[in-house]
């Protein structure tokens, strides 16, 4: 079992496992979750918590009784919901002796490389102090433009960044189901490709904003990242023991990488600031290994600046790689097509000739 092998294991909390129907908390299976992440973290293991419910949990306190918020309720409501979230888990925490963070995170903290890292400190002294941080998106800053949407994605990412060896995304099914018929599960998934988005029931719950498509993509994330991602039924009391025990679950298995930190970070970035298309000869450079140069790119699409994150793709819109931007889309735009010793004459001012350097670039 992954789980007993690991040292730091993130822990995605699911709407559906933390409230019920009424927009209640679930304090009962909150309390019997805290005594299992007590009963592991005896043994040494590092623990975080990226939990949804505070919306819904604002929505209840004030009986909002809306479905449908727009972005500007929700982010108020949120705002309520998690000091009463918040002061849930720091008191069952507390009863169990254990000591908590909380740690709200915007795009931004996660898609700049400097922040990410800023972020990835802040968690290791939290390990070091024996603290568990709790993690949520700061829904009450977020817009439609620039957030995470869901917490799967935001669990993934956290995963990557402290390299975890382990998410478990806890939701209110057993895993992947391959017959939604009969409940017929995958138990382990290797590779995600079209075959297996198929079996995708996009069904949400009245509280959560993912479905298993979401999922789908926190698992790509991880297994770019070298962690393993369970996705396993949380709404039954004491779920972490539970899983062990039975592992009836989903597991996704990543490729073994040897990707380094900042490249398993480009890798695993949540979207893209833009897109390069290139020839059949700068798609050949690539697979050798090569950095992307001005002369073998067609066009670029969207407006991004120099270090943004951005999609390499061919001329029929497959994506091949992606990586950090040596020059912003307009520079780009100037020079494209272009043998690199013209770059200076058409920007007027001498720069880097790779567009993109191989160091820069992770493949697909």
């Amino acid at each position: 079992m992954y789980i007993n092998k690991a040292k730091t294991i993130v822990l995605k909390i699911g709407s559906s496992n933390l409230v019920d129907s009424r927009g209640k908390l679930k304090e009962k299976w909150l309390n019997s979750f805290v005594k299992d992440i007590k009963k592991f973290k005896k043994k040494g293991k590092n623990f975080v918590i990226v939990s949804s419910g505070a919306i819904a949990l604002g929505q209840n306190s004030l009986n909002v009784k809306k479905k449908k918020l727009k972005i500007e309720m929700s982010q108020a409501l949120a705002s309520i919901g998690q000091i009463y979230l918040t002061n849930i888990y720091r008191k069952i925490f507390e009863k169990n002796k254990i000591n908590i963070g909380q740690i709200l995170i915007s795009p931004d903290d996660t898609e700049q490389r400097r922040r990410a890292i800023n972020i990835k400190r802040t968690f290791e002294n939290l390990f070091k102090l024996d603290a568990i941080p709790i993690v949520n998106e700061n829904d009450t800053t977020a817009t439609s433009e620039i957030k995470y949407g869901d917490n799967d994605r935001l669990a993934a990412r956290v995963a990557q960044i402290i390299s975890a060896n382990v998410l478990i995304n806890f939701s209110d099914v057993d895993g992947l189901y391959e017959s939604s018929k009969y409940k017929k599960i995958i138990k382990n998934v290797n590779d995600i490709n079209e075959k297996i988005f198929s079996f995708v029931d996009n069904k949400k719950t009245a509280y959560g904003s993912g479905g298993m498509s979401t999922k789908l993509e926190a698992a790509k994330i991880c297994m770019s990242a070298g962690c393993h991602m369970a996705i396993a039924n949380g709404k039954h009391f004491n779920p972490l023991e539970r899983l062990i025990k039975k592992n009836q679950c989903t597991w996704f298995i990543p490729k073994v990488s040897s990707l380094d930190a900042r490249k398993k970070w480009i890798a695993s970035s949540i979207g893209s600031n833009g897109k390069i298309f290139i020839d059949t000869g700068a798609h050949k450079a690539l697979e050798n290994g090569k950095s992307l140069l001005p002369a073998g790119i067609i066009k670029v699409e969207g407006k991004f600046s120099k270090g943004d994150n951005v999609l390499i793709l061919d001329d029929g819109g497959k994506a091949l790689a992606r990586g950090l931007t040596s020059f912003s889309s307009i520079e780009i735009d100037k020079i494209k097509g272009l043998k690199t010793d013209q770059i200076e004459s058409i920007l007027g001012y001498f720069s880097k000739s790779e567009i993109i350097h191989r160091d820069d670039m992770v493949k697909l």
